[in-house]
C-alpha cells in the first residue's frame, strides 16, 4: 500500500465518522447573531456545512448544518442552545445524515412573478408533487411594482427532475399551467 492508497482510506474512514447536526433557530431580529452562532458551532471544531439565514417581518430566522466529530457535535449541542438563548433565540436541534442521492436527476431552476393573490405557492408545489418532482429549494417575497405600486409576488425554486421525465413536455405543461393562472414563470437548467 502506497501513501496515496493510505491517505484516501484514512480520508474515507474519517468522513465516515463525521456526524452531523441540523440547527433551527428563530426569533427577535439583533445585531450579532450570526456572528455569535457560527461562532460556537466554530468553536467546538464543527464545520458548518450549509447555512440559510434571513429577517422575515422583525423574526431572524436560520438553518445551518454543522459536521465533526461525535464529541464535537456533542459539545455543540450544549454550547449553541446557549448562545442562541442570550439573543433571545427558540432553537430546534436535530441529529442527521449527509444526503444521498436516490437516483440520477437534473437540477432545474424555475421562477415566477406575478400579481400577488393567495393561493400560488399551493398550485406551483401541486404541480411539480403530482409529477414526482423534489422541491429542494424556495424563495418567496412580495415588493411593490416600480410604476404602479401594484402588490407583486416572486418565487424562485430549485427542482430535482427525475432522469426519467422529459424535460420538454414538462416545460410545455408548465408553462402552460402558469399562462392559465397568468402568472409570468420560467424553467432552466440550474447552473
Amino acid at each position: 500500500m502506497n501513501r496515496t492508497d493510505f491517505a484516501r482510506i484514512l480520508t474515507i474512514q474519517d468522513e465516515t465518522m463525521q456526524e452531523f447536526l441540523v440547527i433551527s433557530a428563530i426569533g427577535e431580529d439583533k445585531s450579532g447573531i450570526i456572528n455569535g452562532l457560527s461562532h460556537a458551532a466554530s468553536e467546538n471544531g464543527c464545520n458548518i456545512l450549509d447555512t440559510r439565514m434571513t429577517v422575515l417581518g422583525g423574526e431572524f430566522a436560520m438553518i445551518m448544518m454543522i459536521s465533526g466529530q461525535a464529541e464535537q457535535i456533542a459539545q455543540a449541542e450544549l454550547i449553541i442552545p446557549q448562545v442562541a438563548d442570550s439573543f433571545g433565540l427558540t432553537t430546534i436541534l436535530k441529529r442527521t445524515r449527509p444526503r444521498q442521492e436516490a437516483d440520477a436527476s437534473l437540477p432545474y431552476y424555475i421562477s415566477v412573478v406575478s400579481l400577488d393573490h393567495p393561493g400560488i405557492v399551493r398550485e406551483i408545489a401541486g404541480f411539480f408533487s403530482q409529477r414526482e418532482i423534489n422541491i429542494e429549494e424556495m424563495e418567496t417575497g412580495t415588493y411593490a411594482a416600480a410604476h404602479t405600486g401594484s402588490p407583486m409576488f416572486s418565487l424562485d425554486i430549485a427542482v430535482k427532475v427525475p432522469a426519467k421525465e422529459a424535460i420538454a413536455p414538462l416545460k410545455e405543461a408548465f408553462i402552460a399551467f402558469c399562462d392559465e393562472r397568468n402568472l409570468d414563470a420560467t424553467i432552466e437548467p440550474r447552473r
